[in-house]
C-alpha cells in the first residue's frame, strides 16, 4: 500500500563516494580493550538524550584563592600562593581583589540562585582563618564569612561541600617547617580540620580534605609551575605525596571516629588526572602503557585511599629510590579513608602537556572513559565529580560559545556512564562559579560560569553562555532532544519517487567493444607482443551498434535494477560532447553512449534526471578552450553553455523528462576565489547561462518534450552555535542568504539578490572592511532569470553550527562574517560532517515559507563511509533523513507536495 497523496516531492537519495567496559575489579586496562568490530552508530557511544537519577546533585566550585581576594584584609595572614604570585607574576597578576568573593558574598549568592544549583563546593582559606596556620584563636573576621556563607546556603536548600585545603598552604608554614615536605605539617593539618568540623559540622554533610594532591605535589615541588615553585627534586614531589596521603588519612579516621556519629557526614579527597588513549588499541604494550600513565598520576593517590594502601606497582618498580615505604600499619590505616570517590578532570590535569607521563599515548578528554577506569581498578565506587570544566581566553566576555559544547561533551559522558556502564556518580560540580586567578596562568584565562571584569569596583557577576546552558540542563536534569519528533511509522505516497546520484558519467569508448561493427579478424599475441594482428584477405559480417555493445552499461543497468529505484540521476561531459566549446565538433559517439544509457534505463522503468554541468572544486569541467578563455569570468561562456543546453535538449530531450542545467553553482566559490569580485562575477554568468537554457527549453522544447527543468543548489541548513546570543541568530539568517538566497531569490522570487546580501557587503563596505561588489540584473536579466525553475532541486548532507565572527577583507567567506565550530557531540563522518537528521526538514520549511508553493526535489543526500562493505554509518544516516522527510509529508504537509 502507498501512503497518501500530498503535494509531489522526487527525493534522490545520494550515495556519496566522495561499549560495553567489562573486566574485574583492579583491571582498568580493560577500558582499552575496544571492540574493533564495534559499529560506528552504536546508540551506547553517541549523544544521550535522557535524564539523570532524580536524586543527581547539580553543583558548581570555586577555590578559596582564586576569588576570595582581599588578600590583606581583616586580619588574613599571607599563603604560599599570596608570596609566589607577589615574587614570580608582574603586578597585573596580582590577586588582591580577584572576584573579590570575600566583598562581594551577596553577588556570588545571587549567581547560585540563578543556577539553581543543589550544592556550593568552595574551600576554606587556612591562613583566613589561622594567619599562622597553628590553630588558636580563630581569626573572628575570617570565621564570621565562613559562617555567613555556610548559613546563607544552607537558607537557600544549597548543600555545602567544604574543602579544607586547595594550595593556600599559610606562608608561616612554609618558612618555619619547608611546607608539606616536613611530617610535622600532618598533625597542624589535622588540627586545623578538627577546628572545621567543630565549627562548621553541624552544618556541612561533605568535606574535601586537599583538592588534587597530585598537582600540589607536582607543580609545587617538582616542575614548580605553583606555590612554593620549588622544582627539580624529584625525592621531595613524593615525599610531599607521601605527607599529604598520611594527612588526609589522619583527618577521615578523626572525622569518622569523633563527628560522623552525631554530624553524619562524608569525607574524602579530590583525586586529579588526565586521561590517555593507546596509539593501537590493539597493541597490548601500548595499552600498557596507558595503564602505567594513569597509575603514575591518578594510581599514585587512588590506590592508597581507594586500593590496598599501597603505592602502584609501577611507581614501586620504577621510582624505588624516591618513592616512600608504607610500613604494614600505615597501609591499613590509609586504605579505605574515603566514603566516595571525589574525582577532578579539567584542564590544569593536562596542562602544560610536557609535564604529564604520557608514555608515548595520546591525550584525550573522554570522560567516560576514565570513569570506566575508575570503576574496574577500585571496585565501582560512589563518584563525586568534585571539578569539570574548560577555559577560554581572557579575552572572551560572556559569549563563551566553546565551553558549552566542553560541557555538553563533558556532562554527556557522565550520563552515558551511568546509564549505561552502571557507574555510581551522584554529583557534578562545574568549575567554575566565576572567573578568577587561574593558577599559573594568572588572568590569562578564565573558567567562570560569570564573567566578572576583574577592573572593575562592583565585580558584577554577568553569566556567560555556559551559565544559560548549565542552568537548563540543571533544570532538566539531562538532555532533552528538543528539534525532534518521534519516529513515525508510515508511507510515502504511491508516485513518489526514489532515486541514486553520481557526478559524471564517463562516457565509455566505442573502441572498447568493436566485435560487433568491425568486419577484421584479428590474431592475437603471435609474435609474442601481446597484440592483435589484422589477419589480411578476410572479412567477417558484421551488424549495425547497439547499445548493448557498451559493456559498462549493463553492469551499471544490473545495479540499478537491484535497488528498485524509479529514477537516476547523472551528469553529462559537457568537455567530451563539445571538446572546443562550440558547436563547431560535436562528438556523436558521446551523445549516442548517453542516448544509450537513458533508453536502456527506460527499458527498465527506471527515468533519468541528467545534469548538463557538473563542476566541483577539483574538476571545473569546462572544455579547455572556455577555461583558457577565463571561464565563468568570460561572458563568452554564458552563450557557449545555452547552445550546449539546446544541443542535449535536441539530442536527448524526448526521452529525458528531468533536467537539471548546473549542479551547485553557490559552491563555485571554492574556484573562482582569489577575490570577491570574480566569486561574484562568476555566479553571475552562471545565474545567467542557467536561464537562458531554461528560457529555451520553455520556448522550443517544453511544448512536445513535456520534460522540466531546474538547477541544483547545496542546501545545507544552519544552526546558531551559541543559541543564547543573538548575533548567532542572525548569523544563521545571513548563512542562509549567501549560501542558498543567493541564487534561489533571483529565480524563486525576485529576479534579482538578496536585499539582505546587497545591504550587508554595502554595510562593510562603508566600514571599510571590505571592497566586495555584488553585481547588478539589468531590467532584461532580471525578467530572464526570474521563474527560470520548473522545481527546486537542493543538495543537503549536513547542518552547520554558525558564529558570528567580523572578519576584514575582500572575500565571499569574508563577506558573510561566519564561521563554523564543530560540535564534538554529534555524530560525524570521517570528513567531520555532522549527521543531524532534523536540519533536513527545517531546510524543508524554510524552502517553503521563503519560496511558496513549489515541488521540492532532493538531488543529493548521503554522507561519506569508509566501509567496503557493512556501511553502517550511511545506512543509518540514510534512514534517519529518510525519516525526517517522511515526517514532513506526514506532519507538516504544507512543507512538500
Amino acid at each position: 500500500m502507498c501512503g497518501r497523496r500530498l503535494k509531489r516531492s522526487v527525493a534522490f537519495w545520494a550515495f556519496v563516494f566522495i561499549r560495553t567496559v567489562t573486566g574485574l575489579a583492579g583491571e582498568g586496562r580493560s577500558v582499552w580493550k575496544k571492540d574493533l568490530n564495534l559499529s560506528p552508530v552504536n546508540g551506547t557511544q553517541m549523544f544521550l538524550y535522557d535524564t539523570f537519577p532524580k536524586k543527581f546533585l547539580w553543583g558548581v566550585g570555586t577555590g578559596a584563592f582564586q576569588v576570595e581576594g582581599s588578600w590583606r584584609k581583616d586580619g588574613k595572614g599571607s599563603s604560599i600562593w599570596d608570596h609566589f604570585v607577589h615574587s614570580n607574576f608582574r603586578d597585573d597578576a596580582s590577586t588582591d581583589d580577584s572576584s573579590n568573593s570575600y566583598t562581594f558574598l551577596d553577588k556570588d549568592l545571587s549567581a547560585l540562585d540563578f543556577l539553581g544549583v543543589t550544592f556550593y563546593q568552595f574551600s576554606i582559606s587556612w591562613p583566613r582563618l589561622f594567619p599562622t596556620g597553628v590553630v588558636a584563636n580563630a581569626n573572628e573576621k575570617g570565621l564570621h564569612y565562613y559562617n555567613t556563607l555556610i548559613d546563607s546556603l544552607v537558607h537557600r536548600n544549597i548543600e555545602p561541600i567544604v574543602t579544607l585545603y586547595h594550595w593556600d598552604l599559610p606562608l608561616a608554614l612554609q618558612e618555619k617547617y619547608g611546607g608539606w615536605k616536613n611530617e610535622s605539617i600532618i598533625d597542624i593539618f589535622s588540627d586545623y580540620a578538627t577546628f572545621c568540623f567543630q565549627i562548621f559540622g553541624d552544618r556541612v554533610k561533605y568535606w574535601i580534605t586537599i583538592h588534587n594532591p597530585y598537582l600540589v605535589a607536582w607543580h609545587g615541588y617538582g616542575t614548580g609551575m605553583h606555590a612554593p615553585g620549588e622544582r627539580g627534586k624529584i625525592a621531595a614531589v613524593y615525599t610531599v605525596g607521601h605527607n599529604l596521603i598520611k594527612a588526609h588519612a589522619k583527618i577521615w579516621h578523626n572525622y569518622n571516629t569523633r563527628f560522623r556519629p552525631y554530624q553524619k557526614g562524608f569525607l574524602s579527597i579530590t583525586l586529579g588526572s588526565h586521561w590517555i588513549e593507546p596509539n593501537k588499541s590493539d597493541d597490548t604494550l601500548d595499552i600498557n602503557k596507558c595503564q602505567q600513565s594513569m597509575e603514575r598520576v591518578l594510581g599514585w593517590f587512588a590506590k592508597p585511599i581507594h586500593g590496598d594502601g599501597d603505592y602502584p606497582e609501577e611507581l614501586k618498580n620504577k621510582l624505588y629510590s624516591f618513592l616512600p615505604i608504607f610500613t604494614e600499619a600505615e597501609k591499613n590505616y590509609i586504605k579505605g579513608t574515603a566514603d566516595f570517590f571525589a574525582f577532578s578532570f579539567g584542564p590544569n590535569n593536562f596542562k602544560p602537556p610536557n609535564t604529564l607521563a604520557k608514555m608515548g599515548q595520546n591525550l584525550s578528554l573522554n570522560l567516560r572513559e576514565v570513569l570506566n577506569w575508575i570503576k574496574l581498578e577500585y571496585t565501582n565506587p560512589r563518584i563525586l565529580i568534585a571539578e569539570n570544566g574548560w577555559f577560554t581566553d581572557s579575552h572572551v566576555k560572556t559569549e563563551d560559545t566553546t565551553a558549552i559544547y566542553m560541557m555538553k561533551n563533558f556532562i554527556n559522558k557522565v550520563l552515558q556512564a551511568i546509564k549505561y556502564d552502571r557507574i555510581d556518580v551522584f554529583g557534578y560540580t562545574a568549575w567554575s562559579l566565576l572567573d578568577g586567578f587561574e593558577w599559573q596562568h594568572a588572568y590569562s584565562t578564565r573558567r567562570g560560569l560569570f564573567y566578572v571584569d576583574f577592573n572593575s569596583k562592583q565585580k558584577e557577576r554577568i553569566p556567560k553562555s555556559s551559565a544559560l546552558y548549565y542552568k537548563e540542563i540543571i533544570q532538566e536534569n539531562g538532555f532533552f532532544l528538543k528539534e525532534s519528533t518521534a519516529a513515525l511509522q508510515g508511507q510515502f505516497p504511491c508516485d513518489f519517487s526514489w532515486g541514486i546520484t553520481e557526478s559524471v558519467l564517463k562516457a565509455e569508448s566505442v573502441a572498447s567493444s568493436p566485435q560487433f561493427c568491425d568486419p577484421n579478424l584479428y590474431l592475437w599475441n603471435i609474435t609474442g607482443d601481446g597484440l592483435l594482428h589484422r589477419v589480411k584477405g578476410v572479412k567477417l559480417k558484421t551488424r549495425p551498434a547497439q547499445c548493448t555493445d557498451f559493456v559498462s552499461i549493463k553492469k551499471q543497468l544490473d545495479l540499478l535494477e537491484k535497488m528498485k529505484v524509479t529514477h537516476y540521476r547523472f551528469a553529462l561531459d559537457w568537455s567530451l560532447i563539445l571538446p572546443n566549446g562550440d558547436l563547431s565538433a560535436i562528438n556523436r559517439q558521446v551523445l549516442r553512449y548517453y542516448r544509450c544509457v537513458i533508453s536502456e534505463l527506460l527499458k527498465l522503468n527506471i527515468k533519468s534526471m541528467v545534469t548538463l554541468y557538473y563542476p566541483t572544486h577539483a574538476y571545473l569541467g569546462l572544455p579547455g578552450p572556455l577555461l583558457q578563455r577565463g571561464g565563468w569570468l568570460n561572458q563568452s561562456t554564458v552563450l557557449a553553455f545555452q547552445n550546449y543546453a539546446a544541443l542535449c535538449f535536441q539530442e536527448l530531450g524526448d526521452l529525458v523528462k528531468l533536467w537539471i542545467t548546473i549542479n551547485e553553482p553557490n559552491r563555485l566559490s571554492d574556484v573562482y576565489n582569489s577575490s570577491s569580485n570574480d566569486t561574484y562575477q562568476a555566479a553571475h554568468n552562471l545565474l545567467i547561462a542557467h536561464a537562458r537554457a531554461w528560457q529555451i527549453y520553455d520556448k522550443q522544447y517544453r511544448s512536445f518534450q513535456h520534460g522540466l527543468v531546474s538547477l541544483s543548489l547545496h542546501s545545507d541548513w544552519a544552526e546558531p552555535a551559541n543559541p543564547y546570543f543573538n548575533s548567532h541568530l542572525k548569523a544563521v539568517e545571513r548563512f542562509l542568504q549567501f549560501e542558498i538566497a543567493w541564487f534561489a531569490d533571483p529565480i524563486f522570487k525576485t529576479g534579482d539578490y538578496p536585499a539582505a546580501m546587497r545591504q550587508y557587503i554595502v554595510s562593510k563596505n562603508k566600514k571599510g572592511l571590505s571592497n566586495s561588489f555584488l553585481p547588478y540584473f539589468t531590467d532584461e536579466e532580471k525578467k530572464l532569470v526570474k521563474g527560470a525553475a520548473d522545481f527546486y532541486a537542493l543538495n543537503h548532507f549536513t547542518t552547520r553550527f554558525v558564529i558570528h565572527e567580523l572578519q576584514n577583507g575582500s572575500w565571499y567567506e569574508f563577506d558573510r562574517d561566519v564561521q563554523f565550530l564543530q560540535d564534538i557531540t554529534c555524530l560525524s563522518s570521517p570528513s567531520r560532517l555532522a549527521v543531524v537528521p532534523w536540519g533536513m526538514r527545517k531546510v524543508l520549511k524554510w524552502i517553503k515559507k521563503t519560496y511558496g508553493d513549489i515541488d521540492v526535489y532532493i538531488t543529493a543526500n548521503g554522507i561519506d563511509d569508509q566501509s567496503l562493505a557493512n556501511d553502517e554509518l550511511r545506512n543509518y544516516y540514510l534512514g534517519k533523513y529518510t525519516q525526517e522527510v517522511l515526517k514532513g509529508e506526514m506532519i507538516n504537509a504544507d512543507i512538500l507536495e
